[in-house]
């Protein structure tokens, strides 16, 4: 199983304090997890802030594929990954041309994660044109459109948000189509996945019904006449790593994931359960989190999104987990990876 590093290219406000990462801070902790064993860094896509989000300044939103292409540059070997972008709202026609530019210039290190996007306000703030039309209707519109232009010579689709005519794009991606990873976590992203995708990108479910559902893909995938194991599953998990489970369940409490995960209630996931279902808890306690994870059949943990409240806490998280959940989990399984043992005082 792989292990990725979430970097808050949208998440002000939302869960991290205004303001939190430089610009510069982007580059460094993709570099440094690169450095301590990470298989991935991710962005992840918001435009404008929730109407939940009461703050004095305006939180900081940056495009993530702009970022990576910033990231790919400074890196050899992390893949460079959306949790997710948000592709109704943007032209899917400039995504597949900014998505395969980035999978070049990265060598193929690109996972294309993408979604309907979880707060409607922001449709109606950036988008006011698509704000009330269907979303899943403009996502698989857009999901056919990418996996055309990424695949054929020339592409003609009579489509009514994204119609192109005659269109000619190149570069491909390296290896051919585009990893595009479904995100979601109803089962109407697991049909599209099967259908459109390299994988599913699922949000936080309680574990026992996400293992339920890792093997309906994998048999869905199998009655489409498709490879089960080629599909990646990877689960956004947040994580905070405290010295004891005690320790880790306060500190989560002080954090804006507490509000983010409220808001988003409406979406049918209780938000008492979130501690229990993500990677909360001592060391322990989150390396066998991980164990039943990869044991219920998650490929990649994408997107680890670190519950801290300054860019300080974050590298520590960001050391911590490599130290004592991927350096154990990979030991344990004879895996190799980068180094994790850096030392790092912990409080």
């Amino acid at each position: 199983m792989k292990f990725g590093a979430g970097l808050p290219t949208g998440m002000e406000g939302l869960i991290y304090p205004v303001p939190f990462f430089r610009p510069e801070d982007f580059v460094a902790m993709a570099v440094l997890a690169e450095d301590l064993g990470y298989d991935s860094v991710w962005g992840n896509d918001h435009y404008a802030p929730q109407h939940y989000v009461a703050s004095d300044a305006p939180p900081n939103f940056y495009e993530p594929l702009t970022v990576l292409a910033a990231i790919a540059s400074a890196t050899s070997r992390v893949e460079l990954g959306t949790a997710v972008l948000v592709l109704p709202m943007r032209d899917a026609v400039t995504v597949a041309k900014q998505a395969m530019t980035l999978d070049q210039l990265s060598g193929g290190r690109l996972l294309l994660g993408v979604g309907i996007g979880a707060y409607r306000e922001e449709y109606e703030a950036a988008r006011p044109d698509r704000f009330g039309a269907n979303r899943g209707e403009i996502l698989v519109e857009g999901l056919e459109l990418l996996r055309r232009l990424s695949t054929e010579d020339e592409v003609s689709h009579d489509g009514r948000w994204f119609p192109t005519r005659s269109l000619r794009m190149y570069p491909k991606g390296v290896d051919g189509p585009l990893r595009v990873l479904v995100g979601g976590h109803h089962l109407r992203a697991i049909d599209r996945a099967v259908r459109y995708g390299a994988g599913w990108i699922p949000g936080w479910r309680p574990f026992d019904e996400l293992t339920d559902w890792i093997a309906l893909l994998r048999e869905r995938a199998a009655r489409a006449g498709r490879d089960p194991a080629s599909l990646i599953v990877a689960p956004q998990l947040s994580c905070l790593v405290g010295r004891t489970s005690q320790q880790a369940r306060e500190r989560y409490r002080r954090t804006g994931m507490v509000a983010h995960r409220e808001s988003l209630a409406y979406t049918g996931r209780d938000p008492r359960l979130a501690m229990d279902n993500n990677l909360v808890g001592s060391p322990q306690e989150v390396l066998d989190k991980v164990t039943l994870l990869g044991e219920s059949g998650a490929d990649h943990l994408a997107c680890i999104t670190f519950c801290v409240q300054s860019v300080e806490e974050y590298e520590e998280q960001l050391r911590w987990f490599a130290e004592e959940i991927i350096g154990p989990y990979r030991n344990a399984r004879g895996s190799q990876g980068g180094s994790t043992s850096q030392d790092q005082d912990r409080t």
